[in-house]
């Protein structure tokens, strides 16, 4: 306690003496006062650090869950583009085996081996693996559509 007394004392005087030769000592205002605003406004200063701080924190897990969601997106994508490649290679096969499958059954009818009744099922069968090839096509052009856009050139 004396040793404020003493410090406070000695600066009043030290400031005295800056008044006297016109001086303005740098923080005069009022000193005991400042001392007190420092120490109230401590818990304040401590608080407001505190909330930045954890505010930086949210923005950098913000910042890395939209990286990672990012990444997923088109990981997801790539991969649905992969799978519809190896998709559509399989169907095309089948189409393939089907359409040859109706040379087949006309010679078989045009031999009187086979009714026509096989004809038709085989090109409704043929015609049908066509219509899904033309679907698993057009779902790799709107995944390769989806990628770009997870890629950022799309719209939200």
């Amino acid at each position: 306690m004396r040793l404020v007394l003493l410090f406070l004392f000695a600066s009043n005087h030290l400031l005295s003496q800056f008044d006297e030769l016109g001086v303005v000592a740098p923080g005069r205002h009022s000193e005991t006062g400042e001392m007190a605003g420092l120490v109230v406004n401590r818990n304040g200063l401590k608080a407001n650090y505190l909330s930045a701080n954890a505010k930086q924190t949210q923005a950098v897990y913000n910042y890395e869950r939209t990286l990672l969601n990012a990444y997923l997106e088109v990981a997801n994508q790539l991969a649905k583009i992969t799978n519809l490649e190896l998709s559509y290679d399989l169907k095309d096969k089948q189409v393939q085996a089907l359409t040859s499958s109706i040379a087949i059954s006309g010679d078989l009818f045009k031999s009187a081996r086979a009714d026509y009744m096989e004809v038709l099922l085989t090109q409704r069968d043929a015609l049908d693996a066509r219509f899904d090839l033309i679907e698993i096509k057009k779902q790799q052009m709107s995944a390769t559509v989806n990628i770009y856009q997870a890629l950022g050139g799309g719209w939200n």
